[in-house]
């Protein structure tokens, strides 16, 4: 019989990879801005929100920018 033993959640310690705006894109500018407030409040969830909506952003799949 193999044993679990139970050590609580595992917390992430490296940085995680976030979507980099495009800068020509005031779109994505307003988003990174928003998500540097977010980040410095404490907000986690709004930071996760801006970087979902950050990298669906259409850019870079048709243009090529």
């Amino acid at each position: 019989m193999v044993e679990h033993t139970h050590v609580g959640p595992m917390a992430l310690t490296g940085p995680e990879l976030e979507p980099v705006p495009v800068s020509a894109c005031d779109v994505c500018q307003k988003l990174a801005e928003e998500r540097e407030a977010a980040r410095t409040q404490g907000r986690r969830l709004a930071v996760r929100s801006c970087n979902a909506v950050i990298a669906g952003h259409p850019h870079g799949r048709a243009s090529g920018t």
